[in-house]
């Protein structure tokens, strides 16, 4: 018999009146096991949202409060971080999980989660219409810097055992990639729900080094997609040109004024408003 993967951790808020009253009620049997199928009532859609390493689903509120407004909302707590710290799975699997948990809709990832994303929307375009990737690349497609990459990891996982979490997360946040980010919208507080052993596994089988490339899969990537990264952040502003021309037509590129690569700490209502735009206005579940 298969082993049983608990499901993610999730929060729901906002979408249409009736959704709302179905989850009131109790709904079916997919309301009950905490998966309903998102958008079934017609009237909008649903926005998932899906975190970054050593974050939690708390790192989307600002954003989410204001997507609630016109759509129903679900923050995902990725495997090893948060509430669904305990959960031990492979990237693939990881994937899959962030699909159950969010169900059908437009999928917003920021880093690992946008990787995470971005594999879901390859593997079950059928639960991904509509696909928005922040500061997140497909993997690495040169053998040996990939392994050169895993071994960072390890090396990351071993000092996050060591020194614990207190400590790794200052050095974590005190790291280039995040040299615009205020330290008051890095929402350290919230990432100390998580654990040294969470954040270690997430390091050693979901790391950038440890993904198995989806380079060669872009141009069949079927949802329409945005890929976002912010202006101070000229790394990931390339890998989503380098992206949008791997993708073709269905990809634009949307880069930020002024913000760093956390797009969604440094400039939550900018992304909100990109998002709102792609999915097509009050009530949209599609990109105009």
């Amino acid at each position: 018999m298969a082993e049983h993967v608990p499901a993610l951790h999730r929060v729901t808020t906002g979408g249409s009146v009736e959704s709302e009253r179905s989850r009131q009620r109790g709904g079916g049997p997919e309301q009950r096991d905490g998966r309903e199928r998102a958008g079934a009532d017609g009237r909008g859609g649903r926005v998932v949202l899906v975190h970054g390493f050593t974050q939690t689903l708390a790192a989307w509120a600002p954003v989410g409060e204001r997507l609630a407004r016109r759509w129903e909302v679900v923050r995902v707590d990725l495997p090893g971080h948060g509430g669904s710290g305990g959960v031990r799975v492979g990237f693939g699997d990881a994937a899959r999980l962030v699909g159950e948990a969010g169900g059908v809709g437009a999928y917003v990832g920021y880093s690992l989660g946008g990787r995470l994303c971005l594999r879901l929307a390859l593997e079950r375009p059928d639960r991904v219409r509509a696909l928005v990737l922040v500061g997140a690349s497909p993997g690495i497609a040169d053998p040996g810097e990939r392994a050169a990459r895993q071994a960072a990891d390890e090396q990351l996982a071993v000092e996050v055992e060591r020194d614990g979490l207190a400590a790794f997360l200052d050095r974590w946040l005190a790291g280039p990639l995040f040299a615009t980010l205020p330290a008051e919208a890095a929402g350290r507080a919230q990432r100390l729900a998580n654990t040294t052993d969470g954040l270690a596994y997430a390091l050693r089988r979901l790391g950038t080094g440890g993904q198995e490339p989806l380079w060669d899969r872009l141009a069949g990537l079927r949802p329409p997609t945005v890929l976002v990264a912010g202006e101070r952040d000229p790394k990931f502003t390339d890998l989503a040109r380098r992206m949008a021309a791997a993708i073709g037509p269905s990809a634009r590129v949307a880069v930020v004024p002024g913000a760093g690569h956390a797009v969604h700490l440094e400039r939550p209502a900018e992304l909100a408003t990109l998002v709102e735009e792609f999915l097509g206005g009050p009530g949209g579940d599609g990109p105009a």
